[in-house]
């Protein structure tokens, strides 16, 4: 151990946790406001499948994460010691960096590599509660590790293979370490696992500074420019440490390594060589080749001043990186709002088109062809009962009077093609609107991957949900034929026997529009309309009979729109899974962040 690092002591004693009262109401805002952005997070997600989403979804995962690991906890406790993470590339010489610092092997170095599985922290022993308590790393289980009287960690430390998750942090309280400060080995930032790479970077976003770490012939590697650039964006103090230097060429790396940092923003950062040099028989480095940075730590560790400003602008450039973030995320929310929203728009217009069709056909005469016309002229008869029915209207009455006395079944039948022949409408309109939906949203971004089975046509159960509704429907015009007669005394007989003869003519009336036939069928199926438009004035009176046809008609799109609409729900409900993001909510939550990161 270097001597300058060697039983340091702050000169003001640190505070336990439970003692932490620093900047009072501020802090607890400042706090109050970081769980609202963790409840955000936690609630925002990105069901779609949109270009970059993954990025979105990892985004939020870190932002949480340092939430939890290192933003909420400092504020809580803005005078807790520093927490210094070593981190670097495989091989960098990490370890041997830490425990050239502490002055023996407390972590394991090797050839293999990941050659750093297991994160350690060494602390002061009088500081071991802020560490112990989950203060910082709350997802990360503690492991108590000991020291032998040669300084070595001993057991219980797992030993974790390259692929295993590592989920726990050992904890070790060690006098050469000073108050104030604790030192944290975290693994390789380029490791072969992918879960100690995850976690390193996990444990350099919890750092109030990083000490990194690479060499001579790798200093300008892509992946540890591309966390010091995040240091940078964030503001964070770094200090790099330039190992295994040649001593030849130790001035010409070291000005290299300058101009880089200079260039990337990071002029301010601290940079310390280590020389080359054999390791003793322990593995250690000689006591000076570390003697600038052990005296470096051991000035700050001493000074409260300089660990509360290092902590403040760490913590501040944490927030603001933090509200960058969630700038990012709330646009990538609006994306997905905006995928929803026409995916959901498709479904309305598809459906209502469904509607649409449906209504036309009830009311441009296309339901009086074929079954419905034969079953209509039987009911009425021939074109002699027309030519009766021009020339004196009392005889009509008279006629299809005696027709529903003696033979009622006709009109049921009539009842029975209607319902047949807007049955396969109602259908046929069902299953186009569900394949058209289907494919239009095979072809929007996102829409694909919430399709399931049975998404391309209608549900298995519609066509006798169709014909139920049709049957209530026509029960329905029946109930007004009835309700409407309760006032016509005089004519009580046309409803004592002729119910269903009734409401078999208002369906015809409603029915009856020819806009959708020509030639000799508008002729015939005309006539056929004034039939039971006649016969239901002569009954009910004209005024009436507009009532009752205003009616049926509403009630017809009522009961067509409540079917379609349960149809169109089993798309709405695949959007419904996800629910909207509420994009603007994250933007907000950044400008307070900012706001709070500039305060002081």
């Amino acid at each position: 151990m270097p001597a300058g690092m060697m039983n340091v002591v702050s000169a003001q004693q640190q505070p336990g946790p439970g003692n932490d009262s620093a900047n009072g109401a501020d802090t607890h805002s400042a706090v109050v406001l970081l769980e609202e952005v963790r409840r955000a997070l936690d609630t925002a997600h990105w069901p779609l499948e949109l270009a970059g989403v993954e990025g979105s979804r990892g985004a939020a995962r870190e932002a949480a994460a340092q939430l939890d690991d290192y933003i909420i906890p400092r504020y809580r406790s803005l005078d807790a010691p520093l927490l210094a993470v070593v981190g670097g590339s495989t091989g960098a010489g990490k370890s041997t960096l830490v425990n050239a610092l502490v002055g023996h092997p407390v972590t394991r170095s090797g050839a293999i590599r990941p050659t750093t599985r297991q994160p350690i922290l060494i602390h002061h022993p009088a500081e071991g509660n802020w560490f112990r308590e989950q203060r910082v790393l709350p997802g990360l289980s503690r492991i108590a590790g000991t020291l032998n009287t040669g300084g070595a960690l001993q057991a219980p430390v797992p030993g974790a293979g390259p692929d295993e998750q590592v989920t726990s942090l050992v904890l070790v309280g060690d006098n050469a370490v000073p108050q104030g400060l604790a030192l944290l080995d975290a693994p390789d930032v380029d490791s072969v696992s992918d879960h100690n790479r995850r976690l390193a970077g996990q444990l350099l976003a919890a750092a109030d500074l990083w000490i990194f770490v690479t060499t001579a012939n790798r200093y300008a590697d892509a992946v540890p420019w591309k966390l010091l650039l995040d240091a940078a964006s964030r503001d964070i103090t770094v200090a790099v440490v330039l190992d295994r230097v040649p001593q030849a060429a130790e001035d010409e790396v070291r000005s290299d390594l300058e101009t880089m940092l200079r260039r990337h923003g990071l002029g301010s950062a601290k940079l310390f060589t280590v020389r080359e040099s054999a390791l003793d028989g322990n593995g250690m480095l000689p006591r000076e080749a570390v003697e600038p940075l052990a005296a470096w730590l051991k000035e700050l560790a001493a000074d409260s001043a300089a660990r509360s400003s290092v902590a403040r602008r760490t913590l501040h450039g944490a927030v603001r990186s933090l509200a960058g973030r969630l700038e990012e995320l709330d646009r990538a929310a609006a994306e997905q709002d905006e995928a929803a929203r026409i995916l959901g728009s498709v479904a309305d217009e598809e459906y209502a088109r469904a509607l649409q069709a449906i209504l036309d056909a009830s009311k441009d005469g296309a339901l009086l062809r074929g079954e419905v016309l034969a079953r209509w002229q039987d009911f009425v008869g021939t074109g002699e009962f027309f030519r009766s029915l021009e020339q004196n209207v009392g005889r009509l009455r008279d006629r299809v009077g005696a027709f529903f006395r003696g033979e009622p079944a006709p009109a049921v039948r009539v009842e029975t093609a209607i319902e047949t022949g807007l049955h396969a409408v109602i259908v046929d309109e069902a299953n186009n609107a569900a394949e058209h939906t289907e494919r239009r949203w095979r072809s929007e971004p996102g829409g694909r991957e919430l399709l399931g089975e049975g998404l391309a046509a209608a549900s298995p159960g519609f066509a006798g949900q169709a014909a139920a509704e049709i049957r209530a429907w026509q029960g329905s015009l029946m109930e007004l034929i009835r309700t409407e007669g309760q006032d016509k005394r005089s004519k009580a007989r046309w409803l004592s026997f002729g119910v269903n003869g009734l409401g078999a003519a208002l369906m015809i009336v409603v029915f009856s529009m020819t806009a959708g036939l020509s030639g000799l069928e508008i002729g015939v199926a005309g006539g056929t309309a004034v039939v039971g438009q006649k016969l239901l004035e002569a009954v009910f009176g004209e005024d009436a009979v507009r009532r009752l046809a205003k009616r049926a008609r509403e009630e017809l799109h009522e009961r067509c729109d409540a079917l379609l609409a349960a149809e169109k729900e089993r798309f709405q409900g695949r959007l419904a899974m996800g629910g909207r993001q509420h994009a603007g909510k994250l933007s907000g939550l950044a400008v307070e962040l900012r706001t709070l990161a500039g305060a002081e």
